[in-house]
């Protein structure tokens, strides 16, 4: 894995973190660890990111959001057996807020122009941070690949060394 994450991945986190937060947020009930069940599941994709967008590109589908709906899923399941006590999560009617005051034309216009758009600081902090943690997660799985490799080599020539007999 590269050192950075590439900036597909970091557009992707920009563009679904809320909806990620608002799901964990909504599997454990509106408890503190929503934040970091997001996080996990951010490195999760992280680690298998360039099989998915590979996927992606050959299928035409959002290969990464089917991932994270079911990564998301499974966390919270983990997360809500974890707990000491038996959590119960009630799902609520979304609260509508009132509508926004009209704004102005050039602040409307502001939102179209790539020039002005730019990229919130917590998409990229989380992009890096899942990213870091995904590519120390391959590193130690490359290493324990290699001994297994070893371990398997050794044991193949141990047993193709015949015995010797001593009387």
């Amino acid at each position: 894995m590269d050192d950075e994450p590439p900036r597909e991945f970091v557009d992707f986190v920009a563009d679904r973190l809320p909806w990620m937060s608002a799901e964990a947020n909504r599997l454990t009930g509106g408890a503190e660890q929503s934040v970091g069940l997001a996080a996990l599941v951010l490195s999760d994709l992280a680690l298998h990111w360039r099989r998915l967008s590979l996927r992606a590109r050959l299928s035409h589908t959002d290969e990464a959001r089917a991932f994270v709906a079911k990564r998301l899923a499974l966390r919270g399941k983990q997360w809500r057996e974890e707990q000491i006590y038996q959590v119960e999560v009630s799902v609520l009617r979304p609260v509508y807020q009132a509508a926004h005051f009209p704004a102005s034309y050039a602040v409307r216009k502001a939102e179209v122009l790539s020039s002005t758009v730019r990229l919130a600081t917590a998409p990229m902090a989380e992009a890096a941070i899942a990213w870091a943690d995904a590519r120390h997660r391959a590193q130690l799985h490359k290493i324990v690949r290699t001994v297994i490799v070893i371990v398997a080599a050794v044991a193949v020539f141990l047993s193709l060394i015949p015995p010797t007999v001593e009387y």
